[in-house]
């Protein structure tokens, strides 16, 4: 197998799409959005080349199935969700929000986005918003971000944007688990390939007592092979019971599967034998390096099997 890079761009796109023309397979690591553009025209020249019989990692249309925060409403009893909601429209928002806030603190995420962009985590605040509506505290996961308090009026005017194009925002319970950090499992089609755990993520809460201010910034994500002990019941439970079901929900087959995808996880409510719950919290499909070394060797053979399999169909 010879491997070779392609560069991408929006302005000089027709070299890409000469060069996918030559090739049998092509693996794809590209944000959502970046500098302003979307994938919207990398999308497009995707489809074509797997029309013309390229075989594409992650596909797009796989990508809009899988890789958008809609799938943690779509999949939300399958075993790994929570009081989860979807929001259409911003009068929706406007509408529904107060109702979910009352029974606890929020995140709430765009449908589409890398980097903490549109993801926020919203609480009432009554001593915001006296004469002007509900008050809340609201801090953007943004690297960087810091917590403001508003009112919800001037928050749903800031989330706005984000139904554009048929958008929408995707409304989970807060973790109170969070500061217990994240855990990412690696997949390689329908098998756990490796695990990153970051301890201090982007919404980590400031130390009791503290001004918000002195939140944490995020943590390095470590990685770790497959066969990490404290993850195995977590790597049970994706490979045998949560990706099957995901999978028959979203009518996706193995090895439609992305080559390379994972999923975020965090802490959820302690079982009554006293395991550990988890509580999907992403799915990267789109973007997802860096990656564990122990999943370079799983990557290499299924693109190639991928590969090979797209030569003999044409």
């Amino acid at each position: 197998m010879q491997a070779e890079p392609a560069i991408y761009h929006d302005d000089f796109r027709e070299d890409v799409r000469r060069q996918l023309a030559s090739v049998d397979g092509v693996l794809v690591w590209m944000n959502p959005i970046q500098d302003g553009r979307n994938r919207s025209v990398l999308d497009a020249l995707l489809r074509e080349a797997a029309a013309a019989g390229v075989f594409v990692s992650a596909h797009p249309d796989v990508i809009m199935k899988l890789g958008t925060k809609e799938v943690l409403y779509t999949t939300r009893d399958i075993g790994w969700g929570c009081d989860t909601g979807l929001y259409r429209s911003a009068a929706e928002l406007r509408r529904e929000l107060p109702t979910r806030l009352a029974r606890g603190a929020r995140v709430l995420k765009r449908l589409r986005g890398n980097g903490g962009i549109g993801v926020w985590k919203v609480e009432l605040d009554s001593g915001v918003g006296a004469g002007d509506g509900i008050g809340l505290r609201v801090r953007h996961a943004q690297r960087g971000s810091v917590e403001e308090r508003i009112t919800l009026e001037d928050f749903c005017r800031r989330c706005e944007t984000y139904f554009a194009d048929d958008g929408g925002m995707l409304d989970q319970a807060w973790q109170p688990r969070l500061p217990e950090g994240m855990i990412r499992c690696y997949l390689v089609h329908g098998r756990v390939e490796g695990f990153g755990h970051q301890a201090i993520n982007a919404l980590y809460p400031a130390p009791p007592g503290t001004p918000p201010e002195t939140a944490p910034p995020p943590g390095a994500r470590l990685y770790h092979p497959p066969t990490l002990p404290e993850f195995q019941s977590l790597k049970q439970q994706l490979e045998q019971e949560w990706v099957p079901a995901m999978q028959q929900v979203l009518g996706i087959d193995t090895e439609s599967l992305p080559v390379l995808w994972d999923c975020d996880f965090l802490l959820g409510t302690k079982r009554a034998d006293g395991a550990d719950s988890y509580v999907l919290c992403e799915i990267n499909a789109s973007s997802v390096s860096p990656y564990p070394a122990a999943a370079v060797e799983p990557i290499a053979r299924a693109a190639l099997a991928r590969a090979q399999a797209a030569r003999e169909r044409h």
